[in-house]
């Protein structure tokens, strides 16, 4: 009786630890969101103050990274997972690098905003706020298909990915111009195309995140699929 009472009890904390790693993923990704929304948010009123202060969310997240690559070594190493535990825990290792990357990248942008708070706007209208609207979508829906282990919903989201590159290079092509057109823009121009490509990137991201719910639900490494030009900065 008591074999059973510390078998139910360790698998009760197993399962405690597993949620407790998978709800830390999420947290991450839901501050990578909060990061990208103020970025933008401060860019659009001007807001140096702001664009610091959401600098500093980013601490959190490594914060959150250490936790979450102990917590799944001690798992593998006391636990001994197999199947699908086991593809999770290897994933989240995966997946816990992309979202510190994004908490980096967000950073990024909030530097740029910073350097342009001073600076007018540029004489033409860049859409940065779409693009950024879309990497944030791409964000969260990777991480819902994580939770959900959607395969077919991480699936969908990996055929945009090229609408967002597109778009991307649209706005490269109009800072180019506007660069050409009026070389004093230049400083404005090439911080703007900074945070397009942070966006491009980020996206890139949870591009990789959808990759890996594939993995985690069918044990498919779909990976380099996408880009066969292997781009080693993705």
């Amino acid at each position: 009786m008591s074999g059973r009472s510390d078998a139910a009890h360790t698998s009760k904390h197993y399962e405690q630890e597993l949620r407790e790693l998978r709800e830390k993923l999420i947290l991450m990704g839901s501050l990578g969101e909060e990061m990208i929304g103020e970025g933008m948010k401060a860019l659009a009123t001007r807001d140096a103050a702001r664009a610091r202060a959401t600098i500093d969310v980013d601490r959190r997240i490594d914060r959150l990274e250490c936790e979450a690559d102990q917590l799944a070594m001690q798992i593998l190493a006391t636990r001994q997972p197999v199947a699908s535990d086991l593809r999770f825990l290897t994933a989240s290792l995966k997946i816990v690098t992309d979202l510190e990357r994004i908490g980096d990248l967000s950073v990024n942008i909030c530097e740029r905003v910073v350097e342009l708070c001073d600076e007018p706007p540029l004489p033409v209208r860049i859409d940065l706020g779409g693009l950024a609207e879309e990497a944030v979508s791409a964000l969260h829906e990777a991480l819902d298909a994580l939770v959900a282990r959607d395969v077919a919903h991480a699936t969908e989201l990996l055929r945009r990915d090229d609408v967002i590159d597109d778009h991307y290079s649209a706005i490269f092509a109009e800072v180019l111009r506007v660069m050409g057109n009026d070389p004093t823009t230049i400083f404005r121009a090439t911080r703007v195309q900074s945070i397009a490509k942070y966006l491009e990137r980020i996206a890139d991201h949870a591009m990789n995140i959808s990759e890996v719910v594939v993995f985690l639900v069918q044990g498919r490494d779909i990976r380099h699929r996408r880009r066969p030009d292997g781009d080693a900065d993705r």
